[in-house]
């Protein structure tokens, strides 16, 4: 069976930056467990994986734009202390939530100040390419329930 829409593809993976350094795996863990063709996964990793089998292993690097996107210098902004809560702490490199028309964002401390806080709205791996080592283990059908709430259920778990 290949990976294809509406298929479970089931890998293990390495992702590492273009330095070597591992930034994230599967390996020890479960394996990455995705309903194929539904955006549950990048688009570069996705399309690499398109038409492949079980047994099926890869070095793939997604560029940038078909990863986390291009890096947007503009997407970094100051924001006045005051918006956030007189007794927490703010410290460079943690993550906060803001909220928006269009839900809740994730930012990147940048900088911490008097007047303000620098926050980077874009994702931490924007700009970067991911180099994946990718393994397949298994592809199968999706279920009926997976289909309808467009995600793999590993465990036949209900919502």
């Amino acid at each position: 069976m290949k990976a294809e829409k509406d298929k479970i593809v089931s890998l293990h993976y390495t992702l590492t930056d273009d330095g070597g350094v591992t930034l994230d795996s599967s390996r020890g863990r479960e394996p990455l467990s995705y309903l194929h063709g539904h955006g549950n996964i990048i688009r570069g990793l996705e399309a690499a994986l398109e038409g492949n089998e079980a047994g099926f292993s890869s070095s793939v690097q997604v560029v940038p734009a078909d990863g986390y996107g291009e890096y947007n210098p503009q997407a970094v902004f100051e924001v006045p202390r005051e918006q956030f809560p007189p007794n927490e702490t703010i410290q460079v490199g943690m993550q906060v939530q803001g909220e928006s028309p269009d839900g809740v964002l994730n930012f990147t401390v940048l900088a911490v100040n008097e007047k303000g806080v620098v926050l980077d709205a874009n994702h931490p791996m924007a700009g970067k390419n991911l180099n994946f080592e990718v393994e397949v283990l298994e592809v199968r059908d999706a279920t009926a329930q997976e289909l309808s709430h467009g995600h793999v259920h590993p465990h036949g778990h209900d919502h």
